[in-house]
């Protein structure tokens, strides 16, 4: 496994070790031990999360203001661009974001901490996106941010318009949000 830091402070972006051959592929997706020692991280997955979108839709930014989640995504199919936002209102990197690609392909995983929103847009035709979280998803305390808020001002590589659910449709801007300290 290798763990790659991002311009964000505590986001990461892991590589896994990869066996291929005249089979297919195997990869460990999750070692606690490795993952606890190669990134400094020990996170308790509590809950895992799979979903399946099509082109340019565009989920997030969420995360929760009790319950606070740290989340390792990766996907099984096709291809994402996959944003974090620091929320932290005490951190020096408050309100800005990091991005990167994240597909079957290249199987990456994307380390995105407590105190931090999540999204992603699905860049090909269809994605399955499998995320664990160390808190359960507490509907009462979720929240969104608005994914084209000019205040974090994030270049999504959209096609058009972005599918949002009515959820997202109606989240807050940066200014007004709840954050974290």
């Amino acid at each position: 496994m290798k763990v790659m830091p991002s311009a964000l402070p505590g986001v990461l972006l892991i590589e896994p070790r990869v066996m291929t051959d005249e089979r297919g592929f195997f990869y460990e997706s999750f070692h606690a031990q490795r993952f606890a020692q190669l990134t400094g991280v020990t996170a308790c997955f509590v809950q895992d999360n799979f979903s399946r979108s099509s082109c340019n839709v565009l989920r997030g930014l969420h995360y929760q203001v009790q319950h606070v989640q740290g989340k390792l995504v990766q996907v099984m199919a096709g291809e994402i661009f996959d944003v974090a936002v620091d929320l932290r209102q005490s951190s020096p990197n408050f309100g800005r974001w990091v991005g990167c690609t994240l597909s079957a392909a290249n199987r990456q995983q994307h380390w995105i901490p407590p105190g931090f929103a999540h999204g992603f847009l699905v860049t090909s035709a269809s994605a399955d996106v499998l995320y664990k979280t160390t808190a359960y998803y507490a509907p009462e305390y979720e929240r969104s941010i608005r994914w084209d808020d000019a205040a974090i001002s994030i270049p999504w590589p959209l096609q058009g318009q972005p599918t949002l659910s009515a959820k997202d449709t109606r989240a807050e801007l940066l200014k007004n949000a709840d954050l974290f300290l």
